[in-house]
């Protein structure tokens, strides 16, 4: 019993770190300090004489923008259609409020920060991909965290094995980490956005992971070791 809520205060304590972390870039960010940082990264990934040509493989760009449509509105949309499918079917109707919960409210959350900073696009790189909506934080980056992280968190919640349980977060890591690195590579968002992005989602994230552990513990969330029509 010590143990499990020696986990949850770890996991407040965690939430709190990220969203702190999310506020000190903010802060630095508004005011002007990280420009420096952000021209140097993006520019340390495009070739010197041309900025507008990334360093690598002449088919790395075209994986990039394949990379970075996993953050898309549509595509994290299908994906929780998807996985809201699979935990209808299983009548797991609290994982199935929880994950339409965090998607759709990360969702607002990321509207409402850009409105709010209204930080505007890199413009360092001819021929990036043209976006309108502000930069600050990513919105790609935020929605993989949220989307990504919580199904995983929920799947490992649900999931009595361990070995399934780190392949499912370690498939959300990876798919986070690859969307925020393929928007600063094709130079549509400065790092800091990214960064402030993955703090904001992963915090997100983190909080409905706990929600699912109340739950659980409850008896109200399903733990995987029996069927609905059990």
């Amino acid at each position: 019993m010590i143990r499990r809520e020696a986990r949850w205060l770890l996991t407040l304590l965690a939430i709190a770190g990220l969203v702190l972390m999310f506020g000190l870039l903010a802060e630095e960010v508004m005011e002007g300090d990280t420009g420096a940082f952000d021209r140097r990264l993006i520019l340390l990934l495009r070739q010197p004489a041309d900025p507008g040509l990334l360093l690598g493989p002449a088919w790395l760009p075209e994986m990039l923008r394949d990379l970075t449509s996993l953050g898309s509105t549509v595509v994290l949309a299908i994906v929780t259609i998807a996985v809201v499918g699979f935990l209808t079917m299983a009548r797991n109707w609290r994982a199935v409020a929880l994950v339409l919960g965090s998607v759709v409210g990360g969702q607002i959350l990321s509207t409402v920060l850009k409105m709010l900073f209204e930080r505007a696009r890199p413009g360092l790189i001819p021929g990036a991909p043209q976006v309108f909506t502000a930069s600050f934080p990513s919105g790609h980056a935020m929605l993989a965290a949220v989307t990504y992280l919580t199904i995983a968190a929920l799947l490992a919640r649900i999931e009595p094995r361990p070995v399934l349980k780190g392949y499912y977060l370690t498939i959300g890591v990876t798919l986070t980490i690859l969307v925020g690195i393929s928007r600063v590579a094709l130079g549509v968002h400065w790092p800091t956005d990214v960064l402030a992005g993955w703090c904001v989602g992963s915090a997100w994230a983190l909080l409905c992971a706990w929600v699912a552990a109340r739950l659980q513990k409850r008896g109200e969330l399903d733990d995987g070791r029996h069927t609905s029509g059990a």
